[in-house]
């Protein structure tokens, strides 16, 4: 999974239980939608990506560079970048969210195709919360301002 800043998920690669993770890393970048934002033509890239350890890779590093994206992974054997545990909490705390839908905690779909809708479905709703709390009103009416 890939999220925003924010902890909003912008895309999602389902793979078996064996396979790294940064197998997927630029899939996962590749396959970000447009986020619109300011006035102008809709983002495709984010300007940073930040990962821990097991995306440590000269490849990946490369292709980000490639690609104008500042890559933000700690390098194997070298102390951790301080504060990244910070930032790379947004992205657990969304695991932690899908995770609250019980048919997601533990797979038991054995065709993809479902276990990706609901995924979507898990996605969609953590997004709609996030929008309806920025949305809502001071005093907790759910008014929009």
């Amino acid at each position: 999974m890939i999220c925003g800043g924010r902890g909003a998920p912008l895309h999602v690669i389902t793979t078996a239980a064996n396979v790294n993770d940064i197998t997927q890393t630029l899939d996962l970048v590749d396959g970000i939608p447009p986020v619109a934002g300011r006035p102008g033509r809709p983002r495709r890239r984010p300007g940073s990506v930040l990962g821990d350890k097991a995306y440590d890779s000269k490849a990946v590093r490369r292709q980000l560079r490639h690609r104008r994206i500042l890559p933000v992974i700690s390098h194997k054997g070298a102390p951790n970048i301080k504060g990244l545990g910070k930032l790379r909490y947004v992205v657990e705390q969304t695991f932690a969210l899908l995770h609250q839908f019980k048919r997601l905690a533990i797979r038991w779909e054995r065709r993809l195709e479902l276990h990706n809708a609901l995924v979507s479905l898990g996605c969609s709703r953590i997004c709609w919360r996030r929008l309806k709390k920025a949305g809502s009103h001071p005093r907790g009416r759910g008014v929009p301002s």
